[in-house]
């Protein structure tokens, strides 16, 4: 069924095919998983989760079908990114499908309908399960800063945890934020607003080692939750295509999860880590795992793989848990690293 169904959509434009999913979601149309294997329960950062598979930010920006996302199986969902204001993003094409990869190049830029309207969701019907809300900065923000302080305000009443986006390639100069004196101020400013809530930092796959350590240490030292490895890329491993954006899917996954590794290198294993990039299969979330990750995230692989997706990836995380003599997820995180 899925196979018809993605075939059908894979004849449309890429975003309308996604408004059309999130539209049947809301009316109920999406499967339901079935209860999780105990050995995959686990906790990251004080937040216990079902199971370490977690929906990325990008698929449900506006808190549309985060209930419907937790029945299809995932551990956590994460809304967003939600900004201040509402925008409509950049200039339509903006979306762009690279089959034959298994990967998406999209340059969308934030485009939401504002945190206020996906706090008002929330809070008038909200689903039980782990949600996270990632937040961004408007484009024509005069003090990013000041945004991030408001957007934690908005939804700290809501979120089981927060989610700092400054990694998006698609809001020009927003990655200047992961800049260690730019990072120390924003963290500082962000967590005196969270109050109890934890908050994550999501960060590029594109940085280099002096960039991964500068970003370890201040997040260390200002005691942030955890990070977020990685957004999507702007570099083409082995992809050949003329448009612009951040690239996620199959091509990600070798450089985010070698990305991932070196965060748990320079945080020396002490700060939770959630693995993205080019997850689809158990054996991806093993090694995401394996590399120092606590939980992952995927979005792109539900694009080629359908909704069984997740299933699958549990059912064949558990089984590579079991087969090397693991009793638990926390066991295996940082292995490789």
């Amino acid at each position: 069924m899925f196979d018809l169904i993605r075939s059908a959509l894979f004849r449309i434009d890429p975003e309308r095919a996604h408004e059309l999913t999130i539209t049947a979601l809301e009316w109920g149309l999406g499967p339901r998983d079935r209860l999780d294997d105990p050995l995959l329960a686990t906790t990251i950062a004080g937040i216990q989760l079902p199971n370490p598979v977690g929906l990325a930010a990008g698929f449900d920006k506006d808190a549309r079908v985060p209930g419907a996302m937790l029945r299809l199986g995932f551990g956590f969902v994460e809304v967003g990114t939600v900004t201040p204001r509402p925008q409509v993003g950049n200039a339509k094409p903006r979306i762009f499908r690279l089959v034959a990869d298994k990967a998406v190049i999209n340059r969308l830029g934030f485009n939401n309908g504002g945190v206020a309207a996906a706090v008002a969701r929330l809070g008038a019907k909200r689903p039980t399960g782990v949600i996270g809300l990632n937040i961004g900065a408007n484009k024509d923000s005069v003090d990013r800063v000041a945004d991030y302080v408001a957007g934690t305000i908005a939804v700290r009443n809501v979120a089981d945890y927060i989610t700092v986006n400054i990694s998006s390639p698609n809001t020009p100069g927003l990655r200047g934020l992961q800049d260690p004196g730019e990072l120390t101020a924003l963290i500082a400013a962000v967590l005196g607003e969270a109050r109890r809530v934890p908050v994550f930092v999501k960060v590029a796959p594109d940085l280099d080692h002096d960039a991964i350590d500068g970003i370890a240490r201040v997040a260390l030292d200002g005691k942030v939750a955890g990070l977020i490895v990685s957004n999507t890329t702007l570099a083409r491993p082995d992809v050949a295509s003329p448009e612009g954006g951040g690239l996620s899917g199959a091509p990600l996954f070798a450089p985010s999860t070698e990305v991932l590794r070196a965060f748990a290198r320079a945080t020396g294993k002490a700060l939770p880590l959630i693995g993205a990039g080019g997850v689809a299969t158990g054996a991806h979330a093993y090694a995401k795992l394996r590399a120092g990750a606590s939980a992952v995230q995927l979005y792109t692989g539900l694009v080629y793989g359908g909704p069984g997706t997740v299933g699958q990836i549990k059912i064949d995380l558990a089984n590579l848990l079991r087969r090397d003599g693991f009793a638990a997820v926390a066991d295996v995180v940082g292995l490789d690293a």
